[in-house]
């Protein structure tokens, strides 16, 4: 599998679907609680075997993910929520980011739909995509002949 390089606005070359994009982008930088986007970081291992794909989505309730594949996409919403306590005192300091979160990846030709595994633990969203058996390396024994 190729390693594909994340390149924000490279949908800009299309014009319409890039200014739709950068409007989009601009519209949910101003629309969020603390004005700045979440977005998740997400690490994405390979191996013989399959792709692991692990989002770090710490304080979100599982309810609030939704992981959907198609069209050779596997996507990764939610939202983290803000807490509103009413309690006496206030907030100090506000640094994490809250609310809704998107993440789109595309899957190579070799993972097998099928077979997608999703784990939920600890803050950490753990996507186990199994490759199809074609993909996968064999070894293949050659015989060598004296002559």
């Amino acid at each position: 599998m190729s390693v594909i390089r994340y390149t924000p606005f490279a949908d800009l070359e299309n014009f319409p679907a890039g200014l739709r994009l950068f409007q989009d982008s601009v519209n949910r930088l101003f629309s969020e609680p603390n004005g700045r986007p979440w977005v998740p970081p997400v690490d994405i291992k390979e191996t013989e075997n399959e792709l692991i794909l692990k989002a770090d989505i710490p304080d979100v309730e599982l309810k609030d993910i939704d992981v959907r594949l198609e069209n050779g996409n596997v996507t990764i919403r939610g939202e983290r929520k803000f807490e509103k306590n009413e309690e006496k005192g206030g907030w100090h300091r506000v640094e994490r980011s809250y609310g809704t979160f998107e993440r789109v990846f595309t899957l190579p030709e070799t993972v097998n739909p099928e077979a997608v595994k999703a784990d939920y633990k600890n803050g950490t969203l753990t996507l186990t995509l199994p490759k199809k058996e074609i993909a996968k390396p064999r070894q293949i024994k050659v015989d060598v002949h004296n002559n």
